[in-house]
């Protein structure tokens, strides 16, 4: 079977809504990427915060030892997440979990417990955001957050919005910019996965994959809110690219005879089959993309 793609750039956010890290290579796990979303800043509520209220998070730059991302490394007591954002000092967030629960964090549709980072953290977010905010992490031990079971039954993820895994393919990205008057970076949607190689907006229709030896399934395209419209460098948004969208990737141009028409998509939320038996697989750039089977159009894909 012949690739037809291959891996380009690997991304993860520890916290959501704020700064990526890319990397050459990230351990999965049930969860999606070891480190994607697992900590998310909460308001006096518990209600997670994320950039379509407070774009400031575009400019919190965060930093996990070089080590945390081979296969069994453990944390130590000397082993941090270091957090950066323009105008505050440093903050050192230690890996080993926090022995505070915090009751009431809510993500969307889901409710449930956290463990809070503390004072400090909280300080520095509400300081940062200049609102009453904390730093909390998902309660791995307690905690369970299933993804829609309409869509992937029996998938789980920590706080990303929906799906273990986001997929965009580089020929996606540069048939928009062609469009654009200013061109946009991938960082401004957000994928975990960019691939090349391929037609633009191919991966789409892309049913099952494998990507190495891993078994992936496209469960529903990305529907996008107005983070891309927010230039992840300074924070400010305007109306591209979702301007631009609108006028090729809506769901009135893709699917004129289904719900969603007002709906703009850019990329495919994926899960991968291979990670229930606890242990974890790495994924590296330059990993081959194979196509074992896709959806006949996008009548037939999930939106």
């Amino acid at each position: 079977m012949a690739a037809e793609a291959k891996v380009k750039s690997i991304f993860l956010y520890p916290i959501k809504s704020c700064r990526g890290i890319s990397v050459s290579e990230a351990p999965l796990s049930s969860t999606g990427f070891r480190w994607d979303r697992q900590w998310v800043v909460v308001n006096a509520k518990g209600r997670a915060c994320t950039q379509r209220v407070d774009p400031k998070l575009a400019l919190v730059e965060v930093e996990l030892p070089k080590d945390a991302f081979s296969i069994g490394w453990k944390p130590n007591m000397s082993s941090y997440l270091v957090i950066r954002a323009p105008g505050m000092d440093e903050l050192k967030v230690s890996l080993c979990n926090p022995p505070q629960i915090c009751d009431g964090v809510s993500v969307w549709e889901w409710s449930g417990s956290a463990l809070d980072e503390g004072a400090e953290a909280a300080k520095w977010f509400t300081d940062y955001l200049g609102k009453p905010s904390r730093l909390v992490r998902f309660n791995e031990e307690l905690e369970i957050r299933p993804v829609d079971s309409d869509y992937a039954p029996g998938f789980r993820v920590m706080f990303s919005d929906g799906y273990p895994f986001l997929l965009v393919s580089q020929g996606s990205l540069d048939t928009l910019n062609e469009l654009l008057k200013e061109p946009v970076p991938i960082n401004r949607f957000r994928p975990n996965l960019l691939v090349d190689g391929c037609e633009p907006f191919i991966e789409d229709l892309w049913k099952e994959i494998k990507i190495g030896n891993f078994l992936f399934n496209g469960v529903k395209l990305c529907a996008r809110c107005k983070v891309p419209t927010i230039n992840q460098e300074n924070a400010l948004s305007s109306s591209e690219p979702t301007e631009t969208l609108v006028k090729f990737r809506s769901g009135k141009v893709l699917h004129p005879n289904r719900k969603g028409k007002g709906q703009v998509y850019f990329g495919h939320n994926m899960v991968c089959h291979d990670l229930h038996d606890g242990s974890e697989k790495m994924i590296k750039i330059g990993d081959p993309v194979y196509v074992i089977s896709m959806f006949l159009s996008y009548d037939d894909t999930a939106t």
